[in-house]
């Protein structure tokens, strides 16, 4: 098995090309990942580790052109988004995710995925919420890679 990015975590579709069978008339949907949530899931799960461990790693989770909006500020590129990461003000992070919701994305053999938790910032004991939003876009050796990421934290 192969991983979400180029390593770590075993997710990927099962079978490249491979197609869900949902669609009315018994006909497969065209680019519909079958095992969306086990791909968004295992994404979430390696991207934070990565993330909260050593975020200058990172860019294998990012496709080259990969946008961010990170607090309302956009960043372009992969090693771009993890300069912009790793430049971040905390030293220690530790995500924990309350919910993650995922859906195909209908003919793309993509994956959206939707993230709330709290994040444990430093000797902070207080968690801030967040929420994140990736698609996911899967590579042609059938591994999935974030093309767009949204991250706000919910303040108010």
């Amino acid at each position: 098995a192969q991983a979400v990015w180029a390593q770590g975590a075993s997710v990927r579709a099962q079978g490249r090309g491979q197609r869900s069978d949902v669609a009315a008339g018994g006909r497969g949907m065209a680019g519909v990942v079958q095992n969306f949530q086990q791909v968004g899931e295992g994404f979430v799960q390696q991207y934070y580790q990565t993330f909260d461990s050593n975020r200058s790693l990172l860019a294998m989770a990012y496709e080259s052109g990969a946008l961010l909006t990170f607090e309302g500020e956009q960043t372009q590129g992969a090693e771009n988004i993890v300069k912009k990461l790793v430049s971040l003000p905390f030293q220690r992070v530790q995500h924990q995710v309350v919910k993650c919701d995922c859906h195909p994305v209908m003919g793309q053999n993509g994956v959206m995925v939707f993230v709330t938790g709290n994040l444990l910032v430093d000797d902070n004991q207080n968690p801030l919420k967040f929420a994140q939003c990736f698609y996911l876009k899967q590579q042609p050796t059938g591994n999935f890679v974030c093309q767009n990421d949204m991250f706000r934290l919910n303040i108010g």
